[in-house]
């Protein structure tokens, strides 16, 4: 079977709850909480290890982004839904028919330079981007050239081609 070409994403988080600082210090961290269908769709079925991620602070002054990961799991049941004293715990959902998959992130870099909504909504380079169409959608793919043009605007070490 071809190995599948590689896919890029963005995944939002608010600073005080887990933040590019946090994902540094653990290294590797479980992307749990994922309470979207389209969301855990693209965990679920569309993301692979080795795929880069943009690390974006959302609900923040201003919001933007500020790292870069890598997808290190393939996905897996989130355990957060079994556990009844977990906020995301889900009654509805057992272990023989999980509703909510996640997969582990795993540091890569901090950006030197943060590339914020109004930059990428100004950005003509950027046009047609999922994170400038009024999305809230916590995690979302981002097309190769739209990933590669962040990277070089945020002063990245991570080289992706545009293509």
């Amino acid at each position: 079977m071809p190995k599948r070409a590689a896919k890029f994403w963005l995944v939002k988080s608010e600073p005080d709850a887990y933040s590019i600082d946090d994902l540094e210090r653990d290294g590797t961290e479980p992307w749990d909480g994922i309470r979207n269908y389209q969301a855990r769709n693209l965990m679920r079925d569309e993301m692979v290890v080795g795929d880069l991620v943009l690390f974006y602070h959302s609900n923040a002054k201003p919001p933007g982004v500020v790292g870069v990961a890598r997808v290190a799991s393939e996905s897996y049941p989130d355990p957060t839904q079994f556990d009844s004293k977990s906020k995301y715990h889900d009654p509805k959902s057992s272990e023989d028919n999980p509703r909510w998959m996640l997969v582990d992130l795993e540091f890569v870099e901090k950006v030197p330079t943060m590339v914020t909504l109004e930059d990428c909504k100004a950005d003509p380079d950027l046009e047609g981007m999922v994170l400038t169409q009024r999305s809230r959608l916590s995690v979302q793919p981002v097309e190769r050239k739209h990933f590669a043009h962040i990277l070089r605007r945020a002063g990245a070490r991570t080289k992706v081609r545009a293509r």
